[in-house]
């Protein structure tokens, strides 16, 4: 360590400049000239010492660079997963059924592919070489693989762990199939042989058929949701492998009931717990059970056994409604849909619909008819 004092002189200005000169303990040397703020050789001196020792006290130049690359290194991807989930999805309460179905994406899906990678290292390859990976997977497991990452890497974003978004990410294009329903043949003939083996199976049946509930809101309807009188339905809660939570769509809805559901849940009625759709001893009934009584109905009413028979008497439910002529809004707020696109799904099967359309047609041709002589047809701006 060494301290020069040098005296400087320009114009009718006098001053002294201190060059001060050592290593930081890690090797790193350090030269520094300044201007000293005084006007005697021995004050200059003694301020240069106060400013060593300063710098001393500081750290090195190649140390904050090291603390800098520390702070700024992102996380792995398997490091920030559950962060992700706990500080995100559990903190903005998110139902149940979606955190596990992100836990259960990661775990799958992402973690093996990416858990050792740096944030802001996964690239626009490493995307294309997942949806490589995923080719055996359906268009929208792959989006929600793909969103749940998306997500995942914006919230990494938001709370400053990374600075940007490393890659872009885009989804894969879903043409939605025919939705399967059944005729007003098939679902009568349904409904007769559920109410041929019990109460239960029947109540399934119309719950879904009659006024378009879920799986989980038919396990979670209550006693106290059903007003008979005004022959009501209230879907509040859904619950998932024992959870209970709001339905779907974030917010309740009333149904009213039609004639033969009212006479099911009359004819239902018991005291062995507060669930419509219990067991014998009062247990709540799961998903497997009414798997197993959905399926007893089909068999006995000679209907195909196929995956996914809850869902589809609520795409009855809909598609029965729209080729009644019910208006698409009704159609959204009976079933219970967030978004209206859902419920334009069924709309191909109205005929009210397509009629009425047409109508708009047969009523301009009419107005053109009678116009006469000097009638206004159009108006418009004037061109220039």
């Amino acid at each position: 360590m060494s301290i020069t004092i040098r005296k400087w002189k320009k114009n009718k200005q006098v001053g002294f400049e201190v060059d001060i000169r050592f290593e930081y303990p890690d090797g790193t040397p350090l030269r520094q000239r300044v201007k000293a703020p005084v006007e005697s050789r021995s004050a200059a001196r003694r301020w240069g010492e106060g400013r060593e020792r300063e710098l001393l006290m500081r750290p090195s130049p190649k140390a904050l660079l090291e603390q800098q690359a520390q702070r700024k290194e992102a996380p792995t991807l398997g490091d920030f997963a559950s962060r992700f989930i706990n500080e995100h999805a559990r903190a903005n309460r998110h139902k149940a059924s979606g955190i596990a179905t992100k836990e259960s994406l990661l775990k799958q899906h992402l973690v093996p592919m990416f858990g050792g990678r740096r944030l802001d290292q996964i690239t626009d390859a490493d995307i294309q070489r997942l949806k490589g990976a995923l080719a055996s997977k359906s268009r929208k497991t792959v989006n929600n693989i793909l969103s749940t990452l998306s997500m995942l890497l914006k919230m990494a974003v938001k709370w400053k762990t990374i600075s940007c978004l490393p890659c872009s990410i885009e989804l894969l294009k879903v043409s939605y199939g025919k939705l399967r329903f059944y005729e007003f043949g098939q679902y009568a003939d349904l409904v007769a042989a559920a109410g041929r083996i019990d109460t239960g199976t029947l109540l399934v049946v119309l719950l879904g058929g009659d006024a378009g509930l879920r799986r989980g809101e038919m396990i979670g309807l209550r006693w106290c949701d059903v007003d008979l009188r005004r022959k009501q339905l209230l879907i509040e809660q859904s619950v998932w492998k024992e959870i209970a939570d709001s339905p779907k769509s974030g917010h309740g809805r009333i149904i009213p009931m039609t004639d033969a559901l009212a006479s099911a849940l009359q004819r239902h009625r018991h005291l062995r717990g507060e669930r419509v759709l219990c067991l014998e001893d009062g247990s709540p009934v799961t998903d497997k059970i009414l798997r197993r009584w959905v399926t007893a109905a089909k068999r006995r009413a000679q209907l195909p056994v196929s995956p996914g028979a809850l869902h589809i008497l609520r795409h009855t439910f809909c598609s029965h409604l729209a080729m009644r002529g019910a208006p698409t809004k009704a159609i959204q707020e009976l079933a219970g849909h967030e978004n209206l696109m859902t419920t334009s799904r069924y709309m191909h099967l109205s005929p009210a619909a397509r009629a009425s359309a047409i109508g708009l047609l047969n009523c301009r041709e009419g107005a053109e008819k009678s116009l006469g002589f000097g009638d206004i047809v159009e108006t418009g701006p004037r061109r220039p």
